[in-house]
């Protein structure tokens, strides 16, 4: 994790650096990033006003396809307003591509989308709320044991057609192997039938940063739960669409979608 702090100037204009300002994480397509102002402050970023703890802390989330640049504004308790152009840093991403496919494959029936499209409301809907705890500062751990079968930001093309990227890290292992919470939270979603990702938990962190787990082959907890870090919420599995068992383990900024092996190492367990 490199600490901003030191090298404000190649991320803000040197003329409106305020020393009382500080990132860490990482400013990158993906990334994550913490930072800290006086207490008291307003942030908004991006048009977007976000949650500021009492020390001044906030949360920062930079999607895949983030463009170069970040707008950041600040305004103290005494009313003094910065606004901070973040440069982000772009990414290179594995694209496969996989001809020769049925088209009913790549190309779901008319009812399939229907209930795909409801399902997705249901994450929105999930990815939305917000709790005021900021959960999050305890830290993240991996869910799960096992091999990393696929990582975030990798694309498929099918018989030509984009599809989705990748947005979470696959962690394959047998069927019925424990999976945890990466943080403390709240449990914003707890559903069983998802046609695309089958069994499937949202945990909210707080601030908006939540954790996502599907393909499950059972579910341990109910919404509304308080989970601790480290708590068994369900086990590894192939439910909806899976080409064998794993956890599809993602992590999201409201509706961002973040790299979770950045998450990992910006926010590791014990983490103030």
């Amino acid at each position: 994790m490199r600490r901003l702090a030191f090298v404000m100037a190649w991320f803000f204009a040197p003329s409106v650096v305020a020393e009382d300002i500080e990132l860490t994480g990482r400013l990158e397509q993906g990334g994550l990033a913490l930072g800290k102002s006086a207490p008291g402050s307003r942030v908004v970023f991006n048009n977007r006003e976000i949650a500021v703890t009492s020390e001044g802390v906030f949360v920062l989330g930079f999607d895949r396809d983030a463009p170069a640049a970040a707008q950041l504004m600040i305004t103290s308790v005494t009313g003094e307003t910065r606004q901070q152009t973040l440069s982000i840093q772009r990414r290179q991403w594995q694209i496969e591509h996989v001809t020769g496919l049925p088209q009913k494959l790549v190309t779901p029936d008319p009812a399939t989308e229907a209930k795909i499209a409801a399902d997705n409301k249901l994450m929105l809907a999930a990815r939305e709320r917000t709790e005021a705890t900021p959960y999050f500062r305890r830290g993240f751990i991996k869910p799960a044991e096992g091999r990393i079968s696929g990582v975030f930001g990798s694309q498929r093309i099918l018989n030509g057609v984009p599809r989705s990227p990748h947005v979470g890290l696959d962690i394959a292992a047998p069927v019925g192997t424990p999976v945890r919470a990466a943080a403390d939270g709240i449990v914003s979603l707890a559903k069983a039938d998802m046609i695309l990702t089958g069994q499937t938990i949202v945990i909210e962190h707080g601030f908006g940063l939540d954790s996502v787990y599907i393909h499950m082959s059972e579910i341990g907890v109910k919404e509304g739960a308080h989970v601790k870090q480290g708590d068994v919420i369900g086990a590894i599995g192939q439910s909806g669409r899976a080409n064998g068992p794993h956890l599809h383990f993602g992590v999201t900024w409201f509706n961002t979608r973040l790299d979770p092996e950045t998450v990992l190492t910006v926010l590791p367990a014990n983490s103030n």
